[in-house]
């Protein structure tokens, strides 16, 4: 298990900034997911701690050793493709058993570790089988296992789930997560996918621009966003603008709508106010809060739940709730929020 650092690390082709000075730190083990739109530095961010690419500026440490100028045959690092690049003409084990093979591993050494890494991503029964005869989700376990049977101290995927249907996608989330739990390896994830990161990471490197605009973990991420770009990116539909009269009260187009005290905003702040769809309670009668008055103009049934559209004020407000009533449309409805579950944004 490997700690990797990122200290102030730039990087710049010709006139243009891909990574602006970005500062990072990955626990040995932990598993990070570097998350943002296309174009925004991630994946170079990978490939510079990987070696394939050399920082402009800055430094990139592994458990302490500056490794900025080192190759990258000499990090000792896996890499898992959205491509599975495998060999066609040879079977599932040999494309398993080529990287420590062509490095000399001894015979005996090679068959015990590629039986065990058949075993652990489930190919054991698939080992003589060539990629043509093999699913999607198999060929990236393939891939995987080719990757982890050389040992790597990091592993680093880039979005390696990309070309896998939506079922599969989920399956082989939940896939990679236990296995690097059960190996304990540092693991570093790129994706645009906002649930892959939250369903895979321990903490996610949220990058803007060649910028790093929040890291923290899932739930503080999705909860607690540090600016208006990273909670719009993360999928919050309710943000109104409003303004603190107390410190406990805020005042927006939809209604007075309490907050918990936090002490970076006070009195007479202008804020953004954000509410998530299903921290809202939808009430049919009025609730002794008081709650937010609206009017249901739309309802979207996806089975296990339900989004409503709520007029409230000056504003549509997005409410998501277990499918276990409906309240139909033209419904006159009060929005309970507890205030602990409301976010404040600067403007």
């Amino acid at each position: 298990m490997t700690q990797v650092q990122l200290k102030a690390v730039r990087k710049q082709f010709g006139n243009f900034v891909a990574i602006e000075n970005i500062d990072l730190e990955i626990a040995s083990g932990e598993l990070v997911a570097l998350l943002g739109p296309s174009g925004c530095g991630k994946t170079t961010t990978l490939r510079m701690i990987a070696g394939l690419e050399q920082p402009s500026s800055g430094a990139i440490l592994f458990d302490g050793r500056d490794v900025s100028e080192q190759p990258v045959q000499d990090r000792n690092v896996g890499m898992v493709f959205q491509r599975y690049a495998l060999f066609p003409h040879m079977t599932v084990e040999k494309n398993v058993a080529f990287g420590p093979s062509v490095r000399g591993v001894p015979r005996a050494e090679l068959a015990a570790r590629l039986d065990e890494i058949l075993d652990v991503v489930q190919l054991s029964d698939f080992r003589h089988r060539f990629p043509a005869q093999l699913s999607g989700g198999q060929m990236q376990r393939v891939a995987i296992a080719r990757t982890l049977i050389t040992k790597p101290s990091v592993l680093m995927m880039d979005e390696p789930l990309a070309n896998l249907d939506t079922k599969l996608r989920g399956e082989m989330r939940r896939f990679i997560r236990d296995l690097q739990q059960r190996f304990g390896i540092t693991t570093i994830f790129v994706t645009h996918d906002q649930v892959e990161a939250m369903e895979l990471a321990d903490r996610v490197a949220v990058i803007f621009n060649g910028h790093l605009a929040q890291y923290d973990t899932p739930d503080r991420l999705y909860r607690q966003p540090a600016s208006l770009d990273v909670a719009d990116f993360m999928g919050a539909s309710n943000i109104v603008p409003g303004l603190l009269t107390s410190d406990d009260l805020a005042k927006t187009g939809v209604g007075e709508i309490r907050v918990a005290p936090r002490r970076t905003f006070s009195a007479g702040d202008k804020v953004q106010v954000m509410l998530r769809s299903e921290a809202i309670d939808l009430m049919t009668e009025q609730p002794a809060t008081g709650g937010v008055p609206g009017k249901i103009v739309a309802r979207d049934f996806f089975g296990a739940s339900v989004s409503y559209s709520v007029d409230c004020g000056e504003h549509r407000i997005n409410v998501s709730e277990q499918a276990r009533r409906l309240v139909d449309v033209g419904a006159p409805v009060w929005l309970d929020i507890a205030p602990e579950r409301v976010w404040l944004l600067r403007n």
